[in-house]
């Protein structure tokens, strides 16, 4: 780009607008070279965790690419068992063909050659396979591979991930710790003020809180309490063996069950003794091949 239009002269720069007609051809250019750079941005894949159908696992191969060539790579640092992660993620595509599939693990301490961060960085599909999603990012926050994640992404990669590896696309991650109870549950039992735990994520999403397991194991409490606390997110509560395939800013639901959505459009929050309670809360429920904007336009 640069080379078509190399250190023009300032004063020619200026004549050159007199004409109208340039001008609107260097509008229009610039319009569509700003549509294919959004085209060639990547994909996200989240997926809410337990199984996953091999219908979905096909719609990964082919939404990333997989099928026509090139490499994923598996991401196992949530699990306390990464190998083991590692295998049983790794099967569900070998299983239907897909063999190029290499692991990477990373740590807080680790230097990673070029040859690797490069191999990350060029993958048609990583995947992050669940655990626990404050492992994870224990293991790659503030390193170059959480930097060549967001350059693959940036790059046309897909981003894959289920359970913790579905918590840890947004900015705002969900923990699934009670600050005021230590003792873990898989939900929360009330909505209360101070109670929930949120960390930095990868940050593929921005003014999101992603929610996993989202309709089996009833989180509804929690991610009441995010979009209560935190009005200006939109709560994303994805069920097992169903995700949403995110593109350019609109979310589509794969899967077998549903994706619930709380939005919190006026703010609303009050409290007392501790108990939070809100009006004007909306909640949207979606199934397999609906479509959602993830901002409003």
């Amino acid at each position: 780009m640069k080379s078509n239009f190399s250190n023009p002269p300032q004063k020619k720069l200026k004549s050159n607008f007199k004409n109208p007609l340039l001008f609107l051809f260097l509008c229009l250019f610039t319009s569509t070279f700003t549509a294919q750079e959004a085209e060639r941005s990547g994909s996200l894949f989240i997926i809410g965790g337990g199984s996953r159908p091999a219908s979905m696992v096909e719609r990964i191969i082919r939404e990333s690419g997989l099928d026509e060539g090139g490499y994923a790579v598996i991401l196992p640092m949530a699990s306390s068992e990464p190998d083991t992660s590692y295998y049983y993620a790794k099967r569900q595509f070998t299983e239907l063909g897909i063999t190029n599939i290499f692991k990477q693990v990373y740590d807080s301490a680790s230097t990673s050659n070029v040859q690797k961060l490069d191999s990350l960085k060029n993958a048609r599909l990583v995947y992050i396979p669940g655990g626990d999603q404050d492992r994870f990012m224990k293991a790659i926050a503030g390193t170059p591979a959480a930097e060549a994640l967001k350059a693959n992404y940036r790059n046309g990669g897909m981003i894959a991930g289920t359970s913790a590896g579905a918590a840890v696309m947004s900015e705002d991650m969900i923990t699934g710790n009670e600050l005021k109870h230590p003792e873990y549950h898989s939900t929360f039992r009330n909505l209360e003020t101070q109670n929930l735990e949120l960390k930095h994520g990868l940050g593929m999403l921005q003014d999101v809180i992603i929610d996993q397991h989202f309709v089996k194991r009833s989180r509804y409490n929690r991610l009441l309490t995010a979009i209560l606390e935190n009005p200006e997110v939109k709560g994303i509560g994805i069920d097992e063996s169903t995700a949403i395939l995110v593109r350019n800013g609109t979310a589509e639901v794969v899967g077998e069950s549903q994706v619930i959505v709380f939005t919190n459009p006026e703010a609303s929050k009050r409290a007392s003794a501790g108990k939070l309670a809100g009006e004007g809360l909306k909640l949207d429920i979606y199934l397999h091949g609906d479509k959602f904007e993830l901002e409003e336009k």
